[in-house]
Order: C-alpha cells, then sequence, then structure tokens
C-alpha cells in the first residue's frame, strides 16, 4: 500500500474503498504563463511519491459544471514540471484533456460530443516518458499521448481536481491504483 499525502487539501474529501470523494474549492488550478500569462499552482493534488516506471489507473465520475472544472491523473517532479490529465469542461463539452508542463504549460483536448457519465484513465511512465490512454467504458483504451516529461527518477503520482473559474464541483475517483514496473 502506498502513502497518500496532500498538496493542496480540498475543502471537503473523504475516502472510499480503493478510491476518493472531494469537492474542489473554488479558484483552484495547475497552470503556467502560457497564453494566460499567470501561474497557478492551487489546484488539489492526492498522491504519492514513487520512484521509477509505473503505471497509474482510474475510473473517474465528476459533476462539472463551470468553464475549466477539471480531474484526472498529475505526475509532478515540482511546480514547473508536471503532466495533468483527464476531463476538463470547455464550452459546455466534457473533453479529454492533456497538460505537459515544463517551465511552460500546453494544451491538448479531445471533445466529448457525447458526454460519458464516467471516464477511465491509465498513465504508464518509462524513463522520461509518458503514455496517456483513455476509456469510455473501463475496457478499450486508446492513447491520448505520449510526452517527454523528466528525467527524475522520483515524482509524485495521483489524483488531481480543480475549478479554476467555479466555486467547486464534486469528483469521485474510483479503482485507484498505482503498479511499478520492472
Amino acid at each position: 500500500m502506498v502513502t497518500m499525502q496532500w498538496n493542496n487539501e480540498p475543502p471537503a474529501w473523504q475516502p472510499l474503498p480503493n478510491g476518493l470523494h472531494l469537492t474542489t474549492g473554488a479558484r483552484t488550478d495547475f497552470w503556467r504563463k502560457t497564453h494566460y500569462g499567470f501561474i497557478r499552482d492551487n489546484g488539489h493534488f492526492y498522491y504519492a511519491t514513487v520512484t521509477g516506471d509505473f503505471t497509474v489507473e482510474v475510473k473517474i465520475t465528476g459533476q462539472y459544471r463551470v468553464l475549466y472544472d477539471q480531474a484526472g491523473i498529475m505526475v509532478r517532479e515540482n511546480e514547473s514540471v508536471w503532466l495533468k490529465c483527464g476531463i476538463e469542461f470547455v464550452e459546455d463539452i466534457q473533453n479529454v484533456s492533456a497538460v505537459v508542463t515544463r517551465d511552460f504549460s500546453d494544451w491538448s483536448v479531445v471533445p466529448l460530443l457525447q458526454p460519458p457519465v464516467s471516464i477511465w484513465l491509465r498513465v504508464q511512465r518509462r524513463a522520461e516518458a509518458i503514455e496517456i490512454q483513455y476509456s469510455l467504458d473501463g475496457n478499450q483504451y486508446q492513447m491520448l499521448r505520449l510526452a517527454y516529461l523528466t528525467q527524475s527518477d522520483t515524482v509524485q503520482v495521483g489524483l488531481m481536481a480543480a475549478s479554476p473559474q467555479g466555486e467547486g464541483c464534486e469528483i469521485k475517483f474510483e479503482d485507484f491504483r498505482i503498479t511499478k514496473s520492472g
């Protein structure tokens, strides 16, 4: 069993068997510089410290309401080197989203025109590379992104949620697991 801890604990949360239920705080986010010109590092991140290669998986069900409400997986070396992926609510549509940050954040999205009740994520780390996969049924996964993140052997890995423009939203994470590779 991995030891989990908070970076920016949300206003309300409770553990679930093999998961977590939380309500995000108002005006919370993770972002660095690009396009908007600001830095935000006050989103909620429930993580374990992991060394080497791993796979992290989770099922996410959210009550997304306001622009940029989000929930997913985060892999983080520090405040300027991290990746977050999952659902991000944009223009009243759930989008599968990935942000890779190495001092500057980038952003890619895939709109889900038929909003799913839940999404399943799988993130695999192999050395400096991170592969992000998602599923709408928990069985068939497709790749969203393959990205370079960091050469650091030790990173923080876990669950991320934020409400950059809203007053908060409810998120349920289920079937969360981190599996060491090799």
